[in-house]
């Protein structure tokens, strides 16, 4: 049997397996995709061949070992070719075209890339050019050298108002040679390995950062397309608004609202038009389209003037004080540097949720991506170009477009440097208000409400408005250092600030402890502790992480007191769990598992005192649901909520056994509204023709002895589940449906006896003993037992042992029968030929508490169950 295994083919240090948070330039519309970034996976059809001993190769050839790889235990050489001395030879590079979606995606990102370029060089004051030069080194160099093999590099309007703040204070030529110095920082910065550090910077930062750029670079294009010229600050923009309005230049302002009207409109196209939308991106339609309008109507505009590059400026040693100049180098290396390495976070994140693209495309390395930007910089710098940065808007384009591989990103570049050498005539007559009213949008977008309400949700607004403001009146370097001073004072407050909560229900009380409990909150707990009455039922929730020993020893000794006293006292944590249980455990370490640890004591707080788990059925059922109310729907009601206001839009059908230990939100980490789950004796699926199996067919084949779990009476087809599939199939649109059995499942043990019992009896008793409901239902596991007994090579197993007995077997077999089921039913079986629709087998562990994903064997004709381990995604569903 082919063995599988999951290679790591990024170069550079090894990434740990764990997401991370990934943000990216609001301009993007990166979504947000399943957690889990992609790794390449490859398939091992044989021995490791031997790790040759030659010196290591550049780290950017994706051929060879990474040089830092230590060399592998390796096979003697063959003795035919003594000469080699245990070496293999050299094999020679070859030279690989470029795959068509690379080429496809290529063009879409530069059709992007263009406008966009000119248009940041034209809102930073910065010669047109500019945009362009740093355009075509950060897609050769950056997506040469980068760690991020899908991110494309270019002129980011994050970077609009340090730039154009530079240059005003010292000049283009200087601001180039700023921008080699930043270059040769993060190559020191990649060289120490210190690029994760970037992302401990609070989002509230980074978006209020962003949003704060964002709003300068609108309030500054602002005057351009009214015809006029910006101001040198926010302030002077905004006081000589008034007079720029009384002294509006219509022809700008008309062809900055065509502009707009198609960038806004063009993605919203309906029918036919919609696939155009798809290959031609906005923003060249829009330009394109505001160019004609403008030449066809004779319009007189200022338009964009790219002079020879015979005179193109180059980098030149900047003039003034030592202290500015440092400062606007870590300026420029600061922005630049986390703007990159999160885009490149957010773009795993984006192709993780893409299978197709996740398979081919490595995870990117942040430490080489900070490489790959510092060697840009320096390039672009000294070739008169803008500060380069990972853009996200490109990148998303990019990914979208299906791209594979460094080609796509590399020959975006090259397109941008044709089209800078040789369509200097048609980029001429774009005029300049088309492009700040294109670079406006972009500003406006930077200010994204969706960040807005996700840092109130966390209580971080504060920061998010403190670094806006500092970015917009003060300058990008002093805003952050504005939001980090409060986001350090935030979380000192809260670290510090204990709310105690004192509640008194039908005689029962709730102390509630909100925050880091230490010793400052220790007279405040002493005292609401002491208004509790003697002899009371008390809940102590602790919702917080944190417990000194002042706490713990308070905590301890009222309780102690309080309980000999004659009352009752329950510690519990945010889910429930009692906290005040030894950590050592058997699920003490065992974090997911905590709200289900104490299952089988219920509380006894509430109408329910003094019953134990031997308690009546009732009883557990109240005490259970007092422990949800109590415990759980505080923190689910706001979630639960919007679900009921929106509806269940669950991605996948579930479709289980009714067995009480396969908990499914717990095995597949889900939530409310993620599964429609479906759950049966056996999980068996109902064959769309069941209802065909009349009395006399079945009594055929029992008369014939092929069926010896019929017994009497035929199979009369069971609508439940069919209504199930077809409800969640063409109503909820679900991605796709899972079929999961598990180990000791009492349906498949009960039809291997049966069907022994059966086979011994004699055919009368067999065709004329009558079947209870429940057999009448396993009866649609008669095609599983028949597979069971059919062509013993085709039986699926387990990849690496060996089914445990027949009945580990049967429940295999019956996974994959019913999917077959499955696959006959007509919506199921629609939506598969649509391509919308995929068909997964699982198989769970009950004792081992290990799942398993059913693939297929590279013939296709074995079907195999994989072990799914902690660290490791999904290779391959199996395939409609």
């Amino acid at each position: 049997m082919t063995s599988r295994v999951n290679t790591h083919t990024s170069h550079g240090p090894p990434e740990p397996d764990k997401p991370e948070p990934g943000f990216a330039e609001p301009e993007s519309g990166f979504a947000k995709p399943e957690p889990g970034l992609g790794e390449a996976k490859t398939k091992a059809t044989g021995p490791t061949p031997a790790r040759t001993t030659e010196p290591p190769t550049s780290p950017t050839s994706p051929t060879h070992d990474h040089p830092h790889t230590p060399p592998a235990l390796h096979d003697p050489p063959p003795p035919e070719s003594p000469q080699a001395h245990g070496r293999r030879p050299r094999s020679q590079p070859r030279l690989r075209l470029p795959e068509a979606v690379d080429l496809s995606a290529s063009i879409s990102v530069f059709l992007i890339a263009l406008p966009l370029s000119l248009g940041i060089a034209l809102a930073t004051g910065a010669p047109l050019q500019a945009g362009l030069v740093a355009a075509a080194v950060g897609g050769l160099i950056a997506g040469r050298l980068g760690g991020s093999v899908l991110q494309v590099s270019g002129p980011a309007a994050g970077l609009t108002v340090v730039t154009a703040d530079i240059i005003q204070q010292y000049g283009w030529r200087a601001t180039c040679a700023i921008t080699v110095f930043a270059g040769v920082c993060q190559l020191g910065l990649g060289m120490l390995r210190v690029a994760r550090s970037a992302l401990a910077v609070s989002p509230a930062i980074v978006h209020g950062m962003l949003a704060g750029i964002g709003i300068t670079i609108a309030v500054a294009q602002v005057h351009i397309v009214l015809g006029g010229t910006p101001q040198s600050s926010v302030l002077d923009n905004l006081r000589g608004l008034p007079a720029q309005l009384a002294d509006t230049q219509w022809a700008a302002f008309a062809m900055s609202v065509v502009t707009l009207a198609v960038l806004y409109l063009w993605p919203k196209l309906p029918g036919r038009a919609a696939r155009l939308a798809k290959l031609l991106p906005a923003t060249l339609v829009a330009v394109t389209a505001a160019t004609l309008v403008a030449a066809l109507l004779g319009l007189s505009l200022p338009r964009v003037d790219l002079p020879s590059w015979s005179d193109h400026a180059l980098a030149a040693l900047p003039e003034g004080s030592l202290g500015g100049v440092v400062a606007a180098v870590v300026t420029i290396t600061l922005v630049t540097s986390v703007q990159s390495l999160l885009g490149a976070v957010a773009v795993d994140k984006l192709v993780a949720g893409r299978p197709e693209q996740a398979a081919r495309v490595p995870r990117s390395n942040l430490d080489r991506e900070l490489l790959g930007q510092g060697a840009a910089n320096i390039a672009s710098g000294a070739l008169g170009g803008l500060p380069v940065a990972g853009v996200a808007v490109r990148s998303t384009a990019n990914i979208n477009a299906g791209a594979v591989s460094r080609a796509s990103t590399m020959l975006h570049g090259v397109w941008v440097l044709v089209a800078a050498l040789l369509a200097v005539p048609l980029l001429q007559y774009i005029p300049l208000a088309v492009l700040a009213a294109l670079v406006m949008s972009v500003g406006i977008q930077m200010v994204n409400l969706h960040h807005i309400r996700t840092v109130t949700r966390h209580r971080e607004f504060l920061v998010y408005g403190v670094t806006t403001c500092g970015v917009v009146f003060l300058g990008v370097l002093e805003g952050v250092g504005l939001g980090i001073a409060v986001a350090v004072g935030l979380a000192l407050h809260r670290l510090s600030h204990t709310r105690i909560v004192h509640h008194e229900r039908a005689g029962h009380h709730l102390v509630h402890v909100r925050g880091q409990l230490t010793f400052l909150a220790v007279p405040r707990l002493s005292r609401t502790l002491h208004h509790v009455p003697a002899k009371a039922t008390v809940v102590v929730e602790l919702d917080g992480s944190f417990m000194d020993h002042a706490a713990f020893e308070t905590l301890q000794d009222w309780r102690t007191s309080h309980t000999a006293q004659g009352g009752a006292v329950s510690m519990t944590g945010p889910v429930g769990t009692r906290i005040t249980e030894p950590a050592g455990g058997p699920h003490g370490h065992c974090r997911p598992w905590a709200p289900w640890r104490n299952h089988s004591r219920p509380a006894t707080i509430g109408p329910v005192a003094g019953s134990t788990g031997s308690g009546s059925g009732a009883q557990r059922l109240v005490s259970g649901i007092s422990a949800f109310q109590r415990d759980t729907a505080p923190h689910m009601r706001e979630e639960l909520a919007r679900l009921a206001r929106e509806g269940q839009r669950p991605s996948q059908l579930f479709l289980t056994c009714a067995d009480s230990r396969l908990v499914t939100s717990m095995i597949t980490a889900s939530g409310p509204g993620d599964l429609f789950t479906v759950r049966n004796v056996g999980n068996l699926v109902p064959p769309p023709d069941a209802d065909d199996h009349t009395e006399s067919g079945a009594d055929d084949r029992a008369e014939s002895g092929t069926g010896s779990v019929t017994g009497a009476g035929g199979m009369s087809g069971d609508d439940s589940v069919g209504a199930a599939i077809e409800y969640a199939v063409d109503v909820l649109r679900v991605e796709s449906i899972t079929v999961c059995g598990h180990s000791g499942c009492g349906a498949m043990q009960a039809l291997l006896s049966e069907d022994e019992r059966r086979a011994g009896a004699a055919g009368e008793e067999r065709a004329e003993t009558p079947l209870s409901p429940l057999w009448r239902w396993l009866r649609y596991g008669a095609p599983s037992l028949a597979r069971l007994r059919g062509d013993a090579s085709a039986l699926p197993g387990f990849a690496r042992r060996a089914p445990a007995d027949d009945a580990e077997q049967l429940c295999l077999v019956n996974i994959v029968q019913q999917l077959d089921h499955l696959r006959g039913h007509p919506a199921v079986a629609r939506r598969l030929a649509e391509g919308s629709l995929a068909l997964h087998g699982m198989y769970f562990h009950v004792g081992e508490a290990q799942a398993y994903l059913l693939r297929e064997d590279v013939a296709g004709a074995v079907p195999v169950f994989e072990e799914v381990s902690a660290a490791q995604e999904p290779e391959r569903p199996v395939p409609a």
